[in-house]
Parts: C-alpha cells; structure tokens; sequence
C-alpha cells in the first residue's frame, strides 16, 4: 500500500516522465524550438526594391506557412527586394532528415551565382543559415520565380516573436485590414 506522503510524489514522477515522452514524440522535426529571426543584414549584391507592392514600415498579413503560428499573422515590412527566389530541397549538414521545398533562398545567398537565374534541377551550394544545417549545403533547385521578397518582423499566432525573417515573397502576403 502506498502511503499518503509517497502517493503524492509517484503522481509527480508519472508526471514528469510524461512529460518528456510527449516532448520527444515531437512530430515537427526539431523546429519548432528553432528561433526563426534573423540578422538583418542582407547577401552583398542585394538591391532594395524600387517600386514594392508593400513598403517599408508597412503592416500586412503573412498568407504562407513557412513554419507553424506564421499564416495569418500580422507583420511590419522591414525591407523589400527584387531578386530571383528558388526553393531547394537538401540534407542538412548536420545529418538531420532531407528538407524538400524549402522556401525561401534568393538568388545572392547562392555560392558563385553569377547574373543568370539558376534552371529547376541545378545544383549549387548554399550561403545562408535560415535553418541548423543548412549554410554550406548543397542543394537542389525545385523551382525559380523573379520577385520581390520581403523582410518581415511579425509574432506567431501562438505567441513566439520573430525579427527579420528571410524571406516572404509579395505573393504570400496581403494588406493588414
């Protein structure tokens, strides 16, 4: 029979060791503790947007989903450039499991880019750390699109404050109502 005293401290050990299984059973592949703001210096080469849908200081609403809490978040514009996005799929240099579709990588975060857009299927290697393992890297090229992208500040919707986030493209956002 377990006494008063004892029966207490089992339920806190059960507790806690539910506890850490559920944080190990995590489903979202190690990011979600990731802090996903930036610096927010820019690639060498990058040129601000002349004439951008959305300028700096603007308020708008993220429409895409990059990570979890970011569609339907209100963010400030914190620069615009034109530039050519692609994303890439690539294993992580530090052996984590192989990301497709990453978006986004500009243009000038691409080793020896050149003036020329890259064609779907190139491979090149990576100079940029939005995520753990990904500067160095070598990936491939999924898709290509001329755009303007954005720089943006904006708090998830389950709370997490992000600055200078790398990047949102003019298409994945709208105007703050």
């Amino acid at each position: 029979m377990i006494k008063k005293g004892m029966k207490k401290s089992v339920i806190l050990l059960v507790l806690a060791a539910l506890f850490v299984i559920l944080g190990a059973c995590s489903n979202d592949g190690g990011h979600s503790n990731m802090d996903h703001s930036g610096s927010s210096e820019v690639p060498e080469g990058l040129k601000e947007a002349e004439n951008p849908k959305y300028k700096t200081g603007s308020k708008v609403i993220i429409e895409s989903d990059h990570m979890e809490g970011m569609k339907g978040a209100e963010a400030t514009i914190v620069g615009a450039y034109d530039t050519t996005v692609y994303t890439i799929s690539y294993t992580p240099t530090d052996g984590g499991e192989k990301i497709e579709n990453h978006k986004w990588v500009i243009h000038e975060e691409i080793q020896d880019a050149g003036d020329e857009p890259f064609k779907p299927g190139s491979e090149v290697t990576i100079n940029a750390e939005h995520m753990e393992g990904m500067d160095g890297v070598t990936a491939e090229i999924d898709s290509v699109e001329a755009t303007t992208v954005y720089m943006v500040d904006f708090t998830t919707t389950d709370g997490e404050k992000v600055t200078n986030h790398k990047w949102v493209t003019e298409s994945e956002l709208s105007p703050a109502k």
